[in-house]
């Protein structure tokens, strides 16, 4: 029986597109079967028209100083805010994570707080300002449920292209944002105008201590010059396989590509959601990155490749990613462990320990998946919050202020600079949307009727019919 004129709507804001979609996608299906209108689409759409939706439960995934103008905005316009953090799973050391990931004041504002597994469950809990009383739920992310076996086939026609695309190949992952970022702003440093100057932090080390700061950018530094040397080499030792180098978003592509121009089987993209990539690959090759774990959970091959060491960073900020990946400290070592894994008498690295590890950080590997636990805290959360009284009149008044205020600024920006943000979200159709849904359903075993309504450019509306 479909309850969803009766329950608060989510509000499922979308910014990483190609990361979040398909997750929050599952999500919002799932929601439709317990009852609840969804609108999911571009988190800056949303953001700017949220005086155009009824009180509804808005799903964050940060909580931090650049959050509060718009949780203010919410709390005042009679919405409740709900969050994760995206970036909880491979984080930094407490005190760093604190002071880059969590706002006190932003904490105020928030109503339920779901964390990735028990790692990240305590970790929130060891926070001096939590707020008391903040309900913790351990339920996993959607972005794991997309890593489960019976989630996998969503991506399996996407993966079957890049196989007739590219053949059999070997996927390098580097996430050298932290020196080699596309806006070099971006970098742990700034550049320095005259020599002998003294750095200025850039956005990467915004929250950190200097010592730390420069310790990690010594660090990434030298592995980053280590992948530069180690790709040509990996498709001379290789020559039936293509190497596929996919860098983080924000890094400057320009020192693969120049290493692409030399070689001529090595390829430079970013494109997609990386799960299928994974899918397709005959083995991953990183450093410390998100990656190797979705690699072992998906049981694909992955070597973290540690020329360089300092295990003050490779087993504190990186340590679940090399982990529960097999470990290389030399070319010799790394074209080894690859030879093994490309002749099939190496899987995926596997054992007790690293099982165990994992499940220090990911709930929900198995039972109901996250997004199920998720819905039910929603659940029960809509029925309380269907009680209580709308936020003042006066505040309602000043929200829907500050929110036509802002929705200003940003216009004006627009118009003062004569360019846009960087798109966030790129155009996708409303039967694209049906299609995925489709899939989602079919997947799951699932036939409720869903209904999908374009309500704008980027955004649409999802509930069971």
């Amino acid at each position: 029986m479909n309850h969803s004129k009766n329950k608060i709507p989510l509000l499922i804001p979308v910014e990483n597109q190609v990361r979040e979609l398909d997750p929050k996608l599952l999500l919002a299906c799932i929601a439709a079967r317990r009852g609840f209108t969804s609108v999911i689409g571009s988190h800056r759409e949303i953001d700017l028209r949220i005086t155009s939706f009824p009180r509804s439960i808005y799903l964050s995934k940060s909580m931090t100083a650049s959050n509060l103008r718009m949780f203010d905005i919410m709390r005042k316009t009679g919405h409740e805010i709900v969050t994760w953090d995206e970036e909880a799973l491979v984080h930094l050391p407490p005190d760093t994570y604190y002071s880059r990931r969590l706002s006190p004041v932003a904490l105020q504002y928030i109503s339920h707080l779901f964390a990735w597994g028990e790692d990240n469950a305590e970790l929130w809990r060891r926070y001096p300002a939590l707020p008391q009383g903040v309900p913790i739920h351990v339920t996993g992310n959607p972005r794991s449920d997309m890593l489960r076996p019976e989630l996998l086939p969503f991506y399996d026609r996407q993966a079957e292209k890049l196989r007739q695309t590219h053949g059999n190949f070997i996927l390098v992952n580097t996430n050298f944002n932290h020196v080699n970022a596309f806006f070099p702003a971006q970098n742990l440093f700034q550049p320095v105008k005259n020599p002998g100057e003294k750095p200025q932090f850039g956005k990467a080390a915004v929250g950190m201590g200097r010592n730390y700061a420069e310790g990690l950018r010594d660090h990434k530094q030298a592995i980053f010059e280590a992948f530069q040397q180690m790709i040509p080499k990996l498709e001379k030792a290789f020559p039936s396989y293509s190497v596929v180098v996919r860098p983080h978003p924000t890094e400057n592509q320009q020192v693969y590509r120049k290493i692409a121009v030399r070689c001529s089987r090595v390829h430079v993209t970013n494109e997609g959601n990386v799960v299928p990539w994974l899918l397709a690959a005959k083995a991953l090759i990183h450093n410390g990155c998100t990656t190797g774990v979705e690699a072992y959970m998906m049981r694909v091959p992955a070597v973290s490749y540690r020329p360089q060491i300092n295990e003050d960073y490779d087993l504190g900020f990186y340590r679940l990613p090399n982990l529960v990946s097999h470990q290389c400290f030399d070319f010799e070592q790394l074209r080894d462990i690859l030879e093994k894994i490309l002749n099939k008498q190496l899987r995926a690295a596997d054992g007790d320990e690293r099982n165990t590890l994992v499940d220090g950080y990911l709930t929900a590997r198995d039972g109901p998946l996250a997004c199920e636990r998720i819905v039910s805290v929603l659940d029960k959360m809509a029925t309380e919050r269907m009680v209580r009284p709308a936020p003042p009149l006066k505040d309602r008044i000043a929200g829907r202020s500050l929110a036509l205020g802002r929705r200003l600024v940003v216009n004006i920006r627009k118009y003062v600079s004569r360019k846009h943000a960087p798109p966030e979200f790129h155009h996708i159709s409303i039967e694209e949307m049906k299609k995925r849904i489709s899939y989602f359903q079919k997947i799951l075993g699932d036939d409720t009727p869903i209904t999908v309504t374009q309500i704008f450019k980027h955004v649409f509306r999802i509930s069971a019919a």
